[in-house]
């Protein structure tokens, strides 16, 4: 039988997941080539140890969403077939002020009645703007017409009149957004609220390190894995495509009938697409997408979990840096008896920082520390700084939002057989790239069958 050949551009999770489900096709012989720039598989996917301990932390990806009680879970059930065992994680405080918040008590305490009054009020804005089911199918959605997707989420945001509250949601979803307020919607702002709502969804992360699902894939697939290699150009064939590649100042091209580019959306400039008309339709879909958000991961051992006498849970919020999620990740990897926090700078504050140098970055973590948690520079050891600038989408999606099989296709009529996979095209998580990958596989899938059928 005739394989179907399938070049895929990026080794991260969305061209492992590709590569993957592309094995898995039944009826449909498939060979894919992964090529990845760089000298690791695995993407913005990373677990790593510090040097004084052997102990771990997540320098990349922080966390997986559970969707399994809404329906199917893709994510879920992946790990689950990979033999990766998994452990929940949760968090309910939020530090403002030198003030632990977790139950409306604390809010009232802390900042009055008026406060409370409008936090209820956003609360039940957003629970009755967007139900779990509708959560559920809200990446699949196109929701364009909705006043909340047309809308800022700063805009929403002013609309709570109490200053306290007001600041409590933005720190609430500053970090998971990776972006400010007034460059994302009313919509994509209330998803990320409702994420702390166990109605919802519920975080998880995988035992030993969520890097272990990239090196799972990566070590059952057939595909072959071209590490180093820089795809230069591609370009249209009479019969499918020509990929060229760049690894160790050798420039070679290779022949595909399909192409995916699994890559952050902005990448695919840095790519030559041959002809005119394709390289337009490339750049007409990173444009809209072109929605850059910034992640900055800062992470410190410390001799002690001080701060457990105060704050318990996997992960929590302080006002920092406009909003900032603190991991404590000895909470769910083995560290005997020290403490690791794990920093999740987003946004602009992300990006304008990460010109610093690690030494500064860590200091001004260890300096915003709240003080009611104890004193970090104290217990510190050593820290660690990870730069994901532009890595995710602040606007996932795009807007207006199109089609789930338009978003996949820059040229379906010149170019059926070119494919794009990436979280930026749903949710700018792992369970979004998925999601992609599954969905391309199955068109690439469709379109050999039918040339099968036909001929």
């Amino acid at each position: 039988m005739n394989r179907t050949r399938v070049g895929i551009i990026g080794g991260g999770p969305g061209g492992l997941m590709t590569a993957h489900l592309l094995q898995k096709e039944k009826g449909v012989g498939f060979e894919a080539t992964v090529f990845e720039a760089g000298p690791r598989l695995g993407g913005k996917v990373l677990t790593r140890q510090f040097a004084t301990a052997p102990i771990s932390y997540e320098a990349g990806a922080a966390e997986l969403y559970d969707y399994s009680q809404l329906g199917p879970d893709p994510l879920r059930e992946l790990i689950a077939e990979l033999g990766l065992g998994t452990a929940p994680m949760w968090g309910e405080a939020v530090v403002l002020g030198e003030r632990v918040i977790e139950t409306y008590a604390d809010i009232r305490r802390a900042f009055g009645n008026q406060a409370l009054r409008e936090l209820k009020r956003f609360d039940a804005r957003a629970w009755n703007a967007i139900s779990p089911a509708e959560y559920y199918e809200s990446d699949w959605k196109q929701d364009n017409a909705d006043v909340l997707s047309r809308t800022s989420f700063q805009a929403l945001l002013d609309t709570i009149k109490d200053e306290r509250a007001r600041e409590y949601v933005r720190v609430c979803v500053h970090s998971d957004l990776a972006t400010e307020p007034h460059r994302t919607s009313a919509m994509y702002g209330l998803q990320n609220y409702l994420m702390n709502e166990p109605e919802y969804m519920r975080l998880y992360t995988i035992e030993g390190g969520i890097e272990r699902l990239v090196q799972e894939l990566a070590r059952r697939t057939t595909a072959e894995i071209k590490l180093g290699h820089t795809v230069t150009r591609v370009e249209r064939l009479p019969a499918g495509y020509a990929v060229t590649t760049r690894h160790n100042g050798v420039v070679t091209r290779a022949e595909f009938d399909y192409v995916v580019a699994a890559l952050p959306n902005n990448w695919l400039p840095a790519i030559d697409w041959g002809a005119p008309a394709l390289s337009r339709a490339v750049l007409k879909h990173h444009k809209h997408y072109d929605h850059p958000a910034h992640y900055l991961r800062v992470s410190a051992l410390f001799d002690a979990p001080f701060w457990r006498d105060r704050i318990s849970g996997s992960y929590f919020m302080i006002d920092a840096f406009g909003g900032t999620c603190v991991y404590d990740e000895s909470a769910r990897t083995p560290a005997g008896a020290y403490g690791v926090l794990g920093w999740l700078l987003g946004g602009e504050p992300a990006a304008t920082m990460s010109n610093l140098p690690d030494e500064q970055l860590v200091a001004a973590v260890l300096d915003t520390f709240p003080q009611c948690l104890g004193d970090a520079r104290a217990h510190f050891l050593e820290g660690r700084v990870h730069r994901w600038v532009g890595a995710v989408n602040g606007l996932p999606g795009g807007f207006p939002m199109q089609p789930p099989e338009v978003r996949h296709r820059p040229e379906p009529v010149g170019h059926p057989g070119l494919f794009v996979v990436g979280d930026y095209l749903f949710d700018s998580t792992l369970n979004g790239v998925l999601d992609s990958a599954e969905l391309v596989v199955d068109m690439i899938s469709a379109q050999v069958r039918r040339a099968v059928v036909s001929s």
